[in-house]
């Protein structure tokens, strides 16, 4: 090995050849086919989908729970919340391999300079950042939910998860406004290339044109031509990346690079052209089999088809006591004492009529048998039989005239699922049980022992557990 000193001048030389060697790689690694505007768009319109999907989900689960005085909801078919929250949670999970793609495909624009060139520029700027910003923290504090990360969150789940939601519409919605023009563009694959198969040029009359050499698709490919519109759409990166960035300015001379981004870009563009190192359909093909993947692993929470190949998700059908998974036990309920105690009763009451009915005189009522599934919001679900005294059944013991609500009231002492109001069209329902039994079994008391509520269509947190008394309201 020579360990002959460096002169001074040669030592600078030597390091800023390790620098633009080392830059050099960055630039290669950067380098992609797939940073152009056509990709971001299909990207965008995928992660468009998923994320209007999960908030349509998303706000038929919430207002379930928290309906509207005026609202409505169907019970049939009496797998519907099943069916809509499994898709959910699904949706939401392909979100993450469809958001780092297109992240791939836009952050060097995030970096780009001057950093506002316009109202618009800057709203489309807010937007996508805002985006982005709600886009992560949505998708990473519900995969902690629902591996029942709960004391990792500072903040309410429920209502954080609720308020982000409508964050990341809105600023998609701005964001799709300021871009609909390129949007529209490049929305169709037959307009997107021109007859070479290079992406086609797009100019908007605001933006100077910018030639980029960039990284062709293969060794046969030629060299292609993009718009600083282009760029705008996700494709900045393909400058950058690229490192063949030519802005032409005033009587058709390149224009100086500006700020300090575009100064650091122009350096490491001056180093030899790299090569790319990913095709545009590797990209693809990388994004659709993790996404695919991601979504094949955890589906079976929700669809019992694929329950086999759940290898990702925290709960698995057909595990726990009586054959069901368990969300919140008895201990974490604080009823363990109170869900056995011998002088436990259900007590219903309408105003000033009141009945109380022992374990035994529910039993000795007329038992109904249905097959309902039981889904939570964390996105697991399963069907189950279960068997026990109609609730309608129990209000005519108090006289409760037809259409009424009720309240639900469980043993637990404290807590957001101590107290539940369910519409009429739920009460009236002849599937609605008061449930003793499930699965051939009494009630384990991890699953509500002695008695629970069970409706069609209803998310499981409003399934009330160790009932203790059902009030008209």
């Amino acid at each position: 090995m020579n360990t002959t000193p460096h002169p001074p001048a040669h030592r600078f030389a030597w390091w800023n050849g390790g620098v633009h060697r080392m830059l050099n790689g960055l630039s290669r690694s950067l380098a992609s086919p797939s940073r152009n505007p056509r990709m971001a768009t299909v990207l965008g319109r995928l992660l468009g989908i998923a994320f209007i999907v999960t908030f349509g989900t998303g706000l038929y689960s919430h207002f379930l729970q928290d309906p509207l005085p005026w609202m409505v909801f169907p019970t049939r078919p009496t797998f519907l919340y099943q069916l809509s929250q499994g898709i959910h949670i699904t949706a939401g999970i392909a979100c993450v391999p469809l958001i780092l793609g297109k992240l791939y495909v836009v952050f060097p624009e995030l970096f780009q300079t001057p950093p506002v060139r316009s109202f618009s520029h800057f709203l489309e700027r807010a937007s996508i950042a805002l985006f982005v910003a709600a886009s992560l923290v949505e998708i990473t504090i519900g995969l902690l939910n629902t591996f029942q990360f709960y004391s990792l969150f500072p903040f309410p789940f429920k209502q954080t998860h609720f308020a982000l939601s409508f964050v990341i519409i809105g600023s998609l919605a701005i964001h799709i406004g300021v871009k609909l023009d390129v949007i529209a563009k490049y929305w169709r694959k037959k307009d997107s290339y021109d007859a070479d198969g290079n992406v086609a040029d797009f100019a908007l009359p605001e933006s100077p044109k910018v030639r980029v050499s960039a990284a062709p698709q293969d060794a046969e490919q030629p060299e292609r031509v993009l718009s600083a519109t282009a760029s705008a759409a996700g494709a900045t990166g393909a400058t950058a990346a690229a490192g063949a960035t030519e802005a032409t300015g005033a009587g058709g001379q390149p224009a100086a690079a500006t700020g300090v981004t575009g100064r650091l870009f122009a350096w490491i563009d001056a180093t030899p052209q790299p090569s790319p190192t990913t095709s545009r359909r590797g990209f693809v093909a990388t994004i659709a089999v993790a996404t695919a993947a991601v979504v094949a692993f955890t589906a079976g929470q929700s669809f019992r088809p694929l329950d086999g190949v759940n290898l990702f998700a925290p709960r698995k059908a057909g595990i726990g006591p009586n054959a069901l998974p368990v969300n919140r036990t008895a201990r974490a309920a604080g009823v363990l004492e109170s869900a056995v105690a011998p002088d436990w009763v259900l007590t219903v009451v309408n105003g000033d009529t009141s009945r109380s009915f022992t374990l035994a005189e529910l039993a000795e009522l007329p038992q109904r048998d249905v097959d309902l599934p039981i889904a939570c919001v964390e996105g697991w679900s399963q069907n189950a039989s279960w068997r026990g005294p109609r609730l309608l059944d129990l209000l005519d013991t108090v006289g409760a005239d037809a259409g009424v609500s009720i309240r639900a009231t469980s043993l637990e002492e404290k807590g957001g699922f101590r107290l539940m109001d369910m519409g009429p069209e739920f009460v009236r329902d002849d599937l609605t049980l008061v449930a003793l039994e499930v699965n051939g079994q009494v009630l384990d008391i991890d699953h509500g022992y002695p008695a629970r509520i069970i409706a069609p269509a209803r998310p499981g947190v409003r399934q009330t557990k160790w009932l203790s008394m059902i009030e008209v309201i």
